[in-house]
């Protein structure tokens, strides 16, 4: 079986629901192992990571979290799927350039995740919908824990568990969470926010990582220490402050349109416009665009829109996905013409966006302007 026909179609994966999933698009849970004895990926030889992937592959298939999963090495994945996998933020973008002696499992509900050899032996995650990061935490544990009596861990009494990277040191856990912010970007407050999130010792990256940027409004928020705190309080703490930006996101979004109405409806009414009506559109501006459209639709302006709809459209006009319709290899200037074909089709069912918000009497919004 292909990854394209193990994967879930966006159509579904797009429907998963969880908690303050207006927001928060989905959390995250990746520990990070490395085996005893054996150098790490990154000082290995090839040999040594083929022999490595020979010892851990095999365990992580017998686990009942990945039972029926795919299971493959990275070198017998071409470069159209691996990007299919980081645009569904599946793998890294470092795993995605891998080759011979690194692999990769996953299981059905792409709720859990295995890259094998990418910067570590083993980077293991728990993925849920929405705000789940101590459901996500309670899963990946018992995967850790069942797997820690099939290999044996480099651990260190005084340091942990042993890492390539420093900042991995200790617990090796890394939790995040993917939110959708654009009422903090319109209402210009989201320096604030990231540099408020920063000074409490997390990380704030865009949509793909370390590096990328922001598009859509999407923002990851994650921890960076790992060292002399235990697993169960990084995850509250970075839950605890989870939960203020959400706040924060909301009271933007009513402030936006209490006092700013119009400024809002101009932003998400051309939105609509452009993407409904465009003949050549890049995937940047289709993501930034679609963050505005999915905005209209949480405020009810998209009378009988399904933000299902917009959330696969955010997934399905991103280049690999958009290349993995065709048999023949696009170039950029022709994915941009057939992005637009299938935007202005998907969205013909979609009504033009009414400024009239439920709860509103009648003729409010015109006082008010």
């Amino acid at each position: 079986m292909t990854i394209h026909e193990f994967l879930s179609p966006p159509v579904e994966t797009a429907r998963r629901t969880g908690p303050h999933d207006r927001i928060v698009l989905s959390s995250r849970v990746r520990l990070a192992r490395n085996l005893r004895g054996m150098a790490f990926p990154g000082w290995a030889k090839k040999a040594e990571r083929i022999k490595s992937l020979e010892v851990i592959r095999p365990a992580v298939e017998s686990l009942p979290q990945l039972a029926n999963a795919f299971s493959e090495t990275m070198d017998n994945l071409g470069p159209l799927d691996k990007q299919i996998l980081v645009e569904r933020h599946l793998i890294s973008r470092e795993h995605a350039a891998k080759s011979a002696g690194s692999g990769l499992v996953l299981n059905k509900e792409e709720s859990f995740c295995v890259m094998i050899n990418e910067e570590d032996h083993l980077r293991m995650q728990a993925l849920r919908p929405g705000l789940q990061l101590k459901q996500a935490w309670t899963a990946i544990d018992q995967m850790d824990t069942d797997l820690e009596k099939k290999l044996d861990y480099a651990f260190s009494p005084e340091l942990g568990y042993l890492t390539a990277c420093p900042t991995n040191l200790g617990t090796g856990i890394r939790v995040s969470a993917m939110l959708h912010l654009p009422g903090l970007v319109l209402a210009e407050q989201i320096n604030q926010i990231i540099s408020s999130v920063n000074k409490l010792g997390l990380a704030v990256r865009g949509l793909y990582g370390e590096g990328t940027e922001a598009l859509g409004n999407v923002f990851q928020v994650s921890n960076q220490m790992t060292l002399g705190e235990m697993e169960t309080e990084i995850v509250d703490r970075l839950n605890k402050v989870l939960q203020q930006i959400i706040e924060h996101e909301e009271n933007a979004r009513a402030t936006l349109l209490e006092k700013k109405p119009k400024m809002v409806f101009n932003h998400i009414g051309r939105a609509y416009g452009i993407l409904a009506n465009t003949h050549i559109i890049s995937s940047k501006e289709t993501m930034n665009l679609l963050s505005l459209m999915r905005l209209g639709v949480d405020l009810e302006m998209f009378a009988g829109a399904d933000r299902a709809l917009i959330d696969e459209l955010f997934v399905v006009t991103q280049p690999a996905h958009l290349q993995k319709q065709f048999t023949e290899k696009l170039a950029a200037e022709e994915r941009d013409l057939l992005r637009a074909d299938m935007l202005r089709e998907r969205l013909r069912q979609v009504a033009r966006p009414s400024p009239k918000l439920p709860g509103n009497a009648p003729g409010l919004l015109d006082k008010r302007n």
